[in-house]
């Protein structure tokens, strides 16, 4: 019976090294560049090479544009079905979430917000349930960090095509589109401060907006943000579903795909066009002929408190208002952007470096996940050092690859075990 127990306990040993050594392998292979696109330089034209390549095969649509010098320097469509151009709509899924929080903000300007007031201020047609927290803590600028305390974790999978979305305060009390495994609350279930990622904060963001505008939140956007920042084809309005241009959706297999709709509109469902991402991408820089940063929606002084830290993982920055910062950059400030995805196969990214200016818009249907591995690779060859914020991405992308080691190490470790115990058995 010792014996046996020594056996298992080796066993275990060998299999914990194993694990540990397998999960540090991974990450130090990612970050080594292992399994990223083999892009010459940081340039457009060397990246746009991989990219494609690295694309073929892409089982949906893909539109991809590079930014460089303050314009769009590479461009590159495809598709399985109809074709693509800069002006097609796309879904932007968590891409939405950026753009909206240029609505809070420019509230905010208008000292319709404060950034730092209770939002229950504000609130008249919903309110949070009553926590064991302090819900006053529960502001306009925690809302857009992701720290307010929220444990919805939405995750909105939407409505499919001829069944009616619910109402904004409905959505709110119990989200009757929440993916899997998420509550579809919207309640202050941790203490405020902490980083928790809440698509249900930002659901309350597009409440705030109606709220403090007066207006529906898709009008509000219209006129406030999308039309003065020459974004003339994007619209927060679910009508778009009806209307023409918008690229087709398409599932992981390449096969089609239904086009679900969204109560949660600032959370996951602006309809944009890389052309018009390339105008957001670019108001958050001077335009060459003087044009300020923030186009005279925001002020430059707004544009610049977006992209301060909220919110940090093991001592990095990893969160703005309402964009996410991905690693430091050459200039001192971070590589900052958003990405997106929907169901069955929506995914979306913007990434900006602000050392040079440089962006990337990636926006696809179908495939498994091309935008945001063509996003991660951009900031890869970008990123100045390897920090801890860093290490937690390359933590999240090889996931997979991790757990199915593991998987592996503890099925070989079972059965040295069972043929162990079966020896001494005899």
């Amino acid at each position: 019976m010792i014996t046996s127990k020594l056996t298992l306990r080796r066993i275990l040993g060998v299999t914990a090294l194993l694990t540990l050594i397998w999960t540090v392998s991974v990450i130090a292979a990612g970050l080594a560049g292992l399994g990223r696109i083999d892009a010459e330089g940081t340039g457009s034209a060397e990246f746009m090479v991989a990219a494609r390549e690295a694309a073929t095969g892409h089982r949906g649509n893909l539109a991809l544009i590079l930014i460089e010098d303050g314009k769009v320097a590479q461009s590159h469509m495809q598709s399985i079905g109809q074709p693509l151009t800069h002006d097609t709509l796309f879904q932007m899924a968590s891409v939405s979430k950026w753009v909206a929080a240029w609505g809070v903000m420019s509230l905010v300007e208008a000292g319709k917000l404060d950034l730092d007031a209770p939002v229950s201020r504000y609130l008249t047609r919903w309110k949070l349930r009553p926590s064991e927290h302090d819900n006053d803590k529960v502001t306009v600028r925690r809302l857009l960090g992701h720290t307010a305390g929220l444990t919805d974790d939405l995750g909105y999978c939407g409505f499919a095509p001829g069944k009616p979305v619910e109402s904004l305060e409905a959505s709110l009390t119990l989200a009757a589109d929440a993916c899997p495994m998420r509550t579809g609350k919207v309640e202050v279930g941790d203490a405020p401060g902490g980083w928790r990622y809440s698509g249900g904060g930002f659901t309350l963001v597009q409440l705030l907006i109606e709220e403090a505008s007066g207006e529906p939140f898709a009008d509000y956007m219209q006129r406030a943000v999308l039309m003065p920042l020459g974004m003339t084809r994007s619209t927060y309005r679910t009508g778009a579903a009806g209307s023409t241009g918008i690229a087709e959706f398409y599932d992981s297999d390449g096969s089609a795909a239904p086009h679900n709709r969204y109560t949660a509109s600032a959370a996951a469902s602006l309809y944009a066009s890389a052309a018009d991402l390339g105008r957001f991408a670019l108001a958050h820089q001077a335009g060459p002929n003087g044009e300020p940063i923030g186009r005279g929606v925001l002020s430059p002084r707004t544009v610049a408190l977006m992209l301060k830290p909220q919110a940090k993982i093991l001592g990095s920055a990893h969160w703005g208002l309402g964009m996410r910062l991905y690693a430091p950059s050459e200039s001192g400030g971070s590589i900052f952007g958003h990405d997106g995805g929907n169901v069955p196969a929506v995914n979306t990214t913007v990434r900006i470096d602000p050392a040079t200016g440089d962006a990337i818009i990636a926006l696809a249907t179908g495939g498994d996940g091309i935008a945001y591995k063509l996003g991660a690779d951009w900031v890869a060859l970008r990123q100045a050092g390897i920090t801890p914020i860093i290490v937690y991405g390359e933590m999240q992308r090889a996931l997979f690859p991790i757990a199915a080691g593991i998987a592996l190490i503890l099925i070989g470790g079972l059965g040295v075990w069972r043929r162990r115990r079966s020896a001494l058995a005899r």
